[in-house]
């Protein structure tokens, strides 16, 4: 299986870019895992609406460049369906039984994701009702993604 996380923004922060940098060590016996980062838009902190709207579709036009026809796609969105460890292990590797080897999660920027993102997602994932930081979200979501292949080998992990 091969997963890309699309994220909005570069990564700075030392502690997470640590994180991930272990955690994709980590996956390398498990699976093919990139990570690619599109630019954010550039924008005041007072938007309107309207503006709110054309930002997260310019995101989103950046987004939907790096994906591919056959690739399955994932948004991260607070109204996605939430999925304990083993359920989200279950779908990887069903979607890996029904030949979906190519896997994207998509985790938008400060605004979220533009209805052109959501439209193409063929599921949407919620880890909680709580708004995160995009940047830390990566770091939980290859966090799950790693504990999600122990799951599926059959392998220890902390519960």
């Amino acid at each position: 299986m091969q997963i890309t996380i699309i994220s909005v923004g570069k990564l700075k922060e030392k502690y997470l870019v640590e994180g991930i940098s272990e955690y994709l060590k980590r996956l390398t016996s498990y699976t093919k895992i990139e990570l690619v980062e599109v630019a954010d838009e550039k924008a005041p902190e007072n938007l309107s609406s309207a503006e709110e709207l054309q930002v997260k579709k310019k995101e989103g036009e950046r987004i939907l460049a790096k994906i591919s026809a056959d690739t399955y796609m994932i948004a991260l969105a607070i109204d996605g369906k939430q999925r304990s460890s083993e359920e989200l292990a279950k779908m990887f590797d069903s979607l890996g039984t029904y030949g979906k080897s190519k896997l994207a999660f998509v985790i938008g920027g400060s605004l979220g994701l533009g209805e052109n993102v959501m439209k193409r997602a063929d599921d949407k994932l919620s880890f909680s009702k709580m708004t995160f930081p995009h940047q830390l979200m990566k770091l939980i979501l290859i966090e799950q993604i790693y504990r999600s292949f122990r799951i599926m080998k059959g392998e220890p992990y902390h519960k």
